[in-house]
């Protein structure tokens, strides 16, 4: 009834604020007393201000420095902190976490704090949480830190319960005539709360003066023989505590003819270095067995300490060398040879930050271009001296490729030009700057040409004119990608060559030369380019756009010159004289056609004169030759530019040497007047086209209108190639001529 009073008076004072009334003094009160009385009791007896609750930690592995017993119900302030200040001098982080998994307590609270003192809040932490009446289970979660925990209890707060319960414990077992226990002793805890009317919530005990409080559930069983103590006490649902209370007894082993002391081992653990020493903690794991009367004990002491019970691994923090010796006790009291182990412990060394430092040599037979000839073997090497951890592993990638394991030197014979990154990783998981070294393999040596379908040494998978954006690389087979896709062939269908393409890919990755996303860019680019469709025009490969990228795949060789124009076109002799040749190195041609436009820029009356050669073999690749621009000559067909009506006899169309035609067949055009020229070559088959007609066809099986023979001929049987390169004669600076618009599509 007091407490409805207290109620009662405090919603009565409420109304008369709330109707601007005051309530009176009472007898002996002043009004300005009577006032203080009013405002106090607006205020419910129970309500306090907000409860900090403080847990804090230190170098202990085994408790908490300081930890609340109880609270009450509402909000609270939960602090805790494991800092210098509070006795954490080694740095071991601890966390602080309330259990909501077990029924047997409250589950409301979601708390789990990790500090350590050097943390951004130098270990200090703060959580606002509410709290409900019953009981909260809280440990640490560092592993190997199980038993620093406890129990916090929640009351409601003015409660009318103040009576703890009353608690008492049995001990029972067989005992002999000194009142021992022969075996093992059974302790049973009860407990009632008849006064206090609450009702008992639970039950907990504790095993020996230092064990920590646990819940009670069943009877408690010891069977280590020995003096034992087992304290209890019991809490009922108001919050109230009964007072602690004990049990003595003494624990013997049976009668037994055991003489053989237990068997007993020990493993160090933790992270090491090279050098098998521990990096900031070793921890000791002691085992021990016995197959007669079994395992009583188990001690353990660090270096020349004294022997301490052993409940859990050991751990030593301490930097320098150490030794924990062990032994084990049976319940017969046989007692094993001591034993240890030795270990040292460390500090963490610096971290690595620094890269390891790259290197590549590229080695092998060179001509007079610097090119490597049959094949260039490429070194890569990596050092770690700056950071310390050591290298891991070095990485290659070759032509744009995934970046693959370095372990021997790699091997380059495709020809072509060629780039290879590489970066190294040391044990710290820096990795260096990638870095990259290019060069270029031509034939010779020995090497085969790896057999693909046509030649294409692009950056990236272009199918038709759709640029897929992915690595134009070297597959397993030396081919590159865009070589084994045909997007040059006449294809009947489309969906045949996107069979075709599909079939490609598939092969790539599962090769693992393409992965998935780089797989659907390609056959997006195949869907896209429209190959096989009716009235397509894709296939033709522009291989001279005007762009100063284009130009500068192609090479000069020998005397003379072309030059850009701000047209796109590209003049002869304009800048250089002399005879020779501008080639395109890229790529070799099989059958073939070959579209551009030329003009006829001569100065005055003269008139252009020049050529276009094909199926030449590498300029290079015959060093006999004293001029590599006569390898075209020589070794391949020259399809004659030039109008003039007098002078020599080989016209435009003519394959010169070989093959003479007039200008009477397409006519001439005029002066400035671009052409249209195709030469379509398939087998030995050739057609020369000019402005849509067809000028000249020849078939090259000998030597046909080849007159005089020239002494340096070797002879048209087998001497002319099935495949080779393109290029573009110049004469000089008077026979000027300008082409543009060079497309090429293998037939």
């Amino acid at each position: 009834m007091t407490r409805q009073r207290r109620i009662w008076t405090a919603l009565l004072a409420a109304l008369l604020v709330i109707l601007g009334l005051q309530a009176l003094p009472a007898a002996g009160q002043t009004q300005q007393q009577a006032r203080q009385a009013q405002q106090e009791s607006l205020q419910p007896e129970e309500q306090a201000a907000a409860q900090v609750l403080t847990w804090t930690a230190g170098n202990d592995i085994d408790k908490y420095t300081s930890a609340p017993a109880t609270a009450v119900a509402g909000a609270a302030t939960i602090v805790f902190e494991n800092s210098v200040a509070t006795g954490n001098t080694i740095g071991m982080p601890h966390t602080l976490t309330f259990v909501t998994s077990d029924p047997e307590f409250n589950s409301d609270v979601q708390l789990n704090i990790l500090a350590n003192p050097g943390d951004d809040q130098g270990g200090r932490h703060t959580a606002e949480v509410t709290l409900t009446p019953g009981r909260y289970f809280y440990h640490c979660t560092i592993p190997g830190h199980g038993q620093m925990q406890g129990i916090l209890v929640v009351t409601e707060g003015g409660g009318e319960d103040t009576t703890p319960p009353e608690t008492a414990a049995q001990v029972t077992g067989t005992q002999n005539a000194q009142g021992e226990y022969v075996g093992s002793a059974s302790v049973a805890i009860s407990a009632t709360d008849e006064d206090g009317g609450s009702g008992v919530d639970g039950i907990q005990y504790a095993v020996g003066d230092a064990g920590d409080w646990m819940p009670y559930t069943a009877p408690v069983v010891v069977d280590q023989v020995g003096s034992h103590s087992i304290r209890y006490r019991a809490l009922d649902k108001a919050g109230n505590v009964s007072a602690e209370k004990s049990v003595a007894f003494t624990v013997v082993p049976p009668a037994s003819d055991d003489t053989a002391p237990p068997d007993t081992s020990a493993t160090v653990s933790g992270e090491q270095n090279a050098d098998g020493t521990y990096i900031d903690m070793a921890t000791v794991t002691v085992s021990a067995s016995d197959t007669g009367s079994g395992v009583n004990t188990i001690e353990y002491a660090v270096g020349s300490g004294a022997w301490q019970p052993y409940t859990s691994p050991v751990m030593v923090h301490q930097l320098g060398t150490h030794t924990v010796r062990y032994r084990a006790t049976d319940k017969a009291g046989n007692v094993a040879a001591e034993k240890s182990v030795q270990f040292t412990v460390v500090a963490t060394p610096p971290q690595d930050t620094t890269p390891p430092v790259t290197g590549v040599t590229v080695d092998g037979t060179r001509n007079s271009d610097g090119a490597y000839v049959g094949n260039a073997k490429v070194t890569v090497s990596a050092t770690d001296e700056h950071g310390g951890s050591g290298v891991d592993r070095i990485e290659y990638s070759l032509d744009g490729g995934p970046y693959i394991a370095y372990s021997i030197p790699v091997v380059v014979d495709r020809a072509g030009a060629h780039t290879l990154a590489y970066r190294a990783i040391d044990k710290a998981g820096n990795t260096s700057a990638a870095r990259t070294v290019s060069f270029t393999v031509v034939a010779g040596g020995g090497v085969p040409a790896p057999n693909c379908s046509e030649y294409d040494e692009r950056l990236t998978v272009i199918v038709g004119t759709v640029d897929s954006g992915v690595p134009n690389r070297v597959t397993n087979n030396r081919c590159r990608i865009n070589e084994l896709i045909e997007d040059e062939k006449e294809w009947t269908s489309h969906a045949l060559f996107l069979k075709h393409v599909k079939a490609v890919l598939d092969g790539l990755l599962k090769e693992g030369v393409v992965d998935q996303r780089e797989y659907n860019a390609i056959q997006k680019a195949a869907r896209q380019s429209g190959i096989g469709k009716p009235g397509q025009t894709e296939g033709y490969r522009t291989i001279l756009d005007g762009s100063a990228e284009s130009f500068a795949k192609w090479q000069q060789v020998g005397g003379g010159s072309f030059a850009p124009n701000a047209d796109g076109s590209i003049t002869s002799g304009t800048t250089k004289a002399g005879l020779g040749m501008l080639w395109y190195p890229q790529r070799k041609y099989g059958d073939f056609s070959l579209r551009l436009q030329w003009r006829d820029d001569a100065p005055g009356t003269g008139n252009a004169n020049s050529g276009v050669f094909v199926r030449f073999p590498g300029v290079h690749d015959h060093p006999e030759e004293p001029r590599p621009e006569w390898v075209a000559i020589k070794y391949g067909h020259e399809v004659q530019v030039l109008d003039r009506p007098d002078g020599d006899m080989y016209k435009t169309g003519s394959v010169y040497g070989f093959d003479r035609v007039g200008l009477a067949g397409a006519g001439v055009t005029q002066k400035g007047t671009w052409n249209d020229y195709e030469i379509r070559v398939v087998d030995q088959h050739y057609s020369v086209y000019r402005n849509g007609v067809l000028i000249n066809e020849f078939d090259n099986i000998g030597g046909q209108d080849f007159t005089p023979p020239r002494s340096d001929d070797p002879g048209t049987d087998g001497r002319r190639f099935a495949s080779g390169y393109v290029g573009l004669q110049v004469h000089g600076t008077t026979d000027v001529v300008s082409y543009r618009d060079i497309r090429i599509k293998e037939l």
